[in-house]
């Protein structure tokens, strides 16, 4: 139990990479969104090669008991997905989408794990399904407000993500890849083609 509680606050801390963009851009502290692009970027190649030296040195370090499960002991860890995939939100969808996407990921998925039953269940109970609907709307229409048809578009992303297990043959998609992907497309959707 402990672990766990120790992973969701790691999971958690990822909401200071969006705080961090938005207090340098208040404060004009020249972390324009090219250089949080680059930012991103190298903590995805930091990450990827942190999992290099796991899977395939065997290097060792007590930071892996924080960020790994059992089940990925031998396997591309769920935290390399989750930086992957914010790195993606923010290379590939504008700041309102982007910054959002993220921060479903972070706080979104472990308030919904709170809620959960941890079964292996093909689609979550209702009640994790509301709670990540909620959390992401809550979380996507400060960025959003001005066109709710995205806020909703971008929770039902997350939700979906958080809710429905993606198995492309016999690997199940971390769903640390998928939140802020599809919270991103979708929102990117509903602002290119949704009512003005």
């Amino acid at each position: 139990m402990a672990d766990e509680l120790k992973r969701r606050a790691v999971h958690a801390s990822g909401a200071g990479l969006v705080a961090l963009y938005l207090l340098a851009a208040q404060f004009d502290l020249g972390l324009t969104w090219d250089r949080f692009q680059l930012l991103m970027g190298l903590l995805a190649v930091g990450t990827i090669a942190l999992e290099f030296l796991r899977l395939y040195v065997g290097v060792e370090l007590s930071l892996y008991d924080s960020l790994t499960r059992e089940y990925e002991q031998n396997q591309f860890a769920g935290y390399g997905y989750y930086m992957l995939s914010m790195t993606v939100a923010v290379l590939f969808f504008e700041p309102r989408v982007a910054l959002p996407a993220m921060l479903m990921l972070a706080i979104g998925d472990p308030i919904s794990g709170t809620v959960s039953d941890d079964s292996l269940k093909f689609v979550k109970g209702p009640k994790v399904l509301v709670t990540m609907f909620v959390v992401s709307t809550l979380i996507a229409a400060p960025f959003l407000h001005e066109t709710p048809l995205a806020v909703v578009a971008a929770a039902v992303g997350a939700t979906v993500a958080d809710g429905v297990k993606l198995r492309i043959g016999d690997f199940i998609v971390d769903d640390n890849l998928t939140i802020p992907i599809y919270a991103g497309l979708l929102a990117t959707l509903a602002l290119e083609f949704g009512p003005v």
